[in-house]
């Protein structure tokens, strides 16, 4: 059963978040990661971006919090099947965010040929409605969407975790102990294209 949902998208820390939530005993944690390394995950997933029916405790078995794309799309069935969980908003600056996302998540979408990967079947078409690779409409999506998970989570549920933040909010938020050990560092560009290659969800 999921206890921590993440709301941001994609090139928000989420990679960060992730190892974040496990080193605090918060997961394990789902995220597009998990889709590429496990062929069931990438049916469910890919069966679920076509329309299935959700099967969230199969879709997210084994897992305790999940953050990025593909389960960010998902944020607001996900809170309401989940009521207990608590709630994170990954954020950076809209400017930043697209010179991240261009450099890296959209780079990929441009080279995939295959239209049913969550690269181009999800995040491409249903999160940016056939149009990431349209800067103002990409930009203008991200900021709606940050908008809309604060208008609807409530302030006692919802921690926005800013780029930079650290340990202290995410650790008040989840009521655990700060650890003794710099907050997760990870899933630069560099490091983006070295583990995803050109499979964006795949």
């Amino acid at each position: 059963m999921l206890k921590v949902i993440g709301t941001g998208f994609g090139r928000t820390g989420t990679d960060s978040m992730r190892e974040a939530l496990n080193r605090l005993g918060a997961g394990p944690c789902h995220h597009m990661a998990a889709v590429l390394q496990d062929p069931e995950q990438k049916r469910l997933w890919r069966a679920l971006a076509r329309g299935a029916a959700p099967d969230w405790p199969r879709l997210f078995s084994g897992f305790r919090s999940c953050v990025d794309w593909p389960s960010a799309a998902y944020w607001r069935e996900l809170i309401a099947f989940y009521p207990e969980a608590r709630v994170l908003l990954t954020l950076r600056s809209a400017e930043s965010w697209w010179a991240s996302f261009e450099r890296t998540i959209l780079d990929v979408i441009r080279s995939s040929e295959d239209p049913d990967s969550l690269g181009v079947a999800l995040i491409a078409e249903q999160v940016f409605g056939g149009r990431p690779d349209d800067r103002a409409h990409a930009i203008a999506t991200y900021e709606a969407h940050v908008a809309e998970v604060m208008a609807t989570v409530g302030p006692g549920r919802l921690l926005v975790h800013r780029i930079g933040d650290g340990w202290a909010p995410l650790c008040a938020h989840l009521g655990v102990a700060v650890p003794d050990e710099p907050y997760p560092h990870r899933n630069r560009t560099t490091e983006f294209h070295s583990r995803f290659g050109n499979r964006p969800g795949s």
